[in-house]
């Protein structure tokens, strides 16, 4: 087998949202670079994962960087160019296309590649971005304490290629490049003598992981659209974990906050008025009424005829598949064909036994929207991954940094190397372990610069999700606007330390050089310190 040797400045492995903000950020600096990713479309969990945004409420006015705002300006105004909205959804400033509540712009998928795309576009052109799709790093080399080279390998043919970069960026979705190259990593949950965490075990409990879930979009016409029954429908129908409360495949399940029960409603296509959906997290979680929950198209934003049906976003309590992680495991593979199982066997059940308001039972008009997610399966592309492994970094964020119950009035704690901002609550799903939600109230926080430096490692970056947070803080740091940035400062920080020679370690430890890099990051437009505002 023949393998190709390519070069870059700078090597960005994962094309999630985290991979895409790194590539603009260093090709914007001038920097040749290779990104790559293994699913067919950039974007992770935007897209290929299908999860609408899950933002802050205050995200419309500050608490993001230049480019994720232009990410979201660019969605909205795809829609105003190229799709059939009724004049009033048009002028709406804030066009909220799918009208969901669990974010303030909800939308399909499809769009968002089209505007990663068009963001990145100059660059492809140039030459300066080269794109490799789809691939995924197999193997790796390093020399002392550091990364020499990547080997990446198509997804569908045997095709290899040999990448080398004075700099490797791992945004990958679970920290793919750490165990390939040696670098220092923990994975699931750490233990309160660790790390002091209020909410953390006794013992560490390093197989303790969040629930992935494999999401799907839905809509309602007339006619019969049952799908084959799945082969583990019955498990999964009779399926009753130990703290839920209720079968897995029911209405029922536990409120993220209180973990009493919860009786969720369903209702396709209510009539409602999109403009009048006000998605703020501080006042309502969103999820009373799982269709318009994570609807990702409201078909009274556009005009009559245009959509036969909403289009929702399957990405409910229901789908969380906690039967065993997918890292650092033999059986991932087995895992994840399982977690595939349980969302088909949801819309199975949703379209044939799930009870109805007017007391019959099955939506047979159900259908599975696998155009719409870019899987003609039906469902997403990839899974969603909502913890990876995690560099053992030179600063780990701890629950007691953020939480408003520590912290309260304070805020959150200001970092002196702050690089960024974010806010989210402290949000765990159901874990491998048997542990339920974990569901804690944060301050809007920072990020700190150390979080993205390897104890060890000196030209590998993490630009995800396998930032230097433990899996009680990860549950604030995973969501996107946060990725972006921790991305998008991972390719600035590369730059820079290619400009002056420098390693990330001496950016960070030598005041000079880190009041150098704060600048270049201001100046790009990344927010690093939140104004005064409460947390929830």
């Amino acid at each position: 087998m023949q393998v190709a040797q390519m070069r870059a400045d700078v090597l960005i492995v994962g094309g999630g949202l985290g991979g895409v903000a790194a590539a603009l950020a260093a090709a914007r600096a001038g920097r040749s670079v290779i990104l790559t990713e293994e699913f067919d479309w950039l974007g992770g969990q935007l897209t290929s994962q299908a999860v609408p945004p899950d933002e802050h409420s205050w995200i419309e006015q500050f608490g993001t960087t230049a480019s994720y705002r232009a990410l979201r300006t660019g969605i909205r105004d795809y829609y105003r160019r190229h799709y059939p909205l009724t004049e009033r959804s048009r002028s709406w400033t804030d066009l909220n296309p799918g009208a969901g509540w669990v974010s303030r712009l909800c939308h399909e998928p499809r769009v968002a590649v089209a505007v990663l795309e068009q963001m990145l576009a100059p660059y492809r052109g140039s030459g300066r971005l080269t794109v490799l799709q789809p691939y995924r790093p197999v193997a790796a080399d390093t020399d002392g304490d550091r990364v020499t080279g990547v080997t990446l390998a198509h997804r569908d043919r045997e095709d290899r290629i040999d990448v080398t970069a004075p700099y490797v960026l791992d945004a990958t979705e679970t920290g793919e490049l750490l165990p390939l190259t040696g670098t220092e990593y923990v994975t699931g949950f750490e233990s309160r003598e660790q790390t002091g965490e209020p909410s953390a075990p006794a013992e560490a409990q390093p197989m303790n992981m969040q629930a992935v879930s494999v999401c799907f979009a839905i809509d309602h016409v007339d006619g019969d659209h049952t799908i084959d029954r799945p082969a583990g429908y019955d498990f999964w129908r009779d399926y009753k974990p130990d703290f839920w409360g209720d079968r897995l495949l029911s209405w029922r399940s536990p409120n993220p906050r209180t973990l009493e029960p919860l009786e969720r409603s369903f209702t396709p296509n209510p009539d409602d008025e999109p403009w009048l959906v006000d998605a703020d997290q501080r006042v309502n979680p969103g999820d009373g009424n799982l269709w318009t929950f994570r609807r990702i198209a409201a078909r009274r934003n556009f005009v009559d005829g245009a959509y036969a049906s909403d289009i929702t976003l399957v990405n409910w309590p229901m789908i969380d598949y906690f039967e065993g992680p997918v890292i650092d495991v033999p059986n991932a593979s087995w895992h994840l064909a399982k977690a595939r199982e349980l969302s088909y066997s949801l819309f199975y059940w949703m379209q044939t036994e799930a009870p109805r308001p007017d007391g019959g039972t099955g939506f047979p008009g159900l259908r599975l929207r696998g155009d719409v997610t870019g899987n003609p399966a039906g469902l997403a592309q990839a899974p969603y991954i909502r913890e990876s492994r995690r560099i053992r970094a030179e600063y780990t964020v701890v629950e007691q940094d953020l939480s408003l119950a520590v912290r309260g009035e304070h805020g959150a704690v200001r970092y002196p190397d702050s690089i960024g901002v974010g806010m989210y609550r402290i949000d765990l799903h159901p874990s491998t372990g048997g542990d339920n939600y974990i569901d804690v109230g944060s301050c809007p926080f920072e990020i700190p610069l150390g979080a993205l430096i390897p104890q060890r490692m000196e030209n590998l970056l993490p630009a995800g999700k396998n930032i230097g947070t433990t899996h009680i803080t990860n549950g604030s740091y995973r969501l996107h606007p946060v990725e972006w940035n921790v991305g998008e400062v991972a390719g600035l920080l590369a730059d820079f330390c290619l400009a002056r020679g420098e390693s990330p370690r001496a950016v960070r430890g030598t005041p000079r050089l880190l009041a150098e890099f704060t600048d270049r990051v201001t100046a790009a437009g990344v927010e690093r310190r939140w104004p005064e505002i409460a947390g929830y």
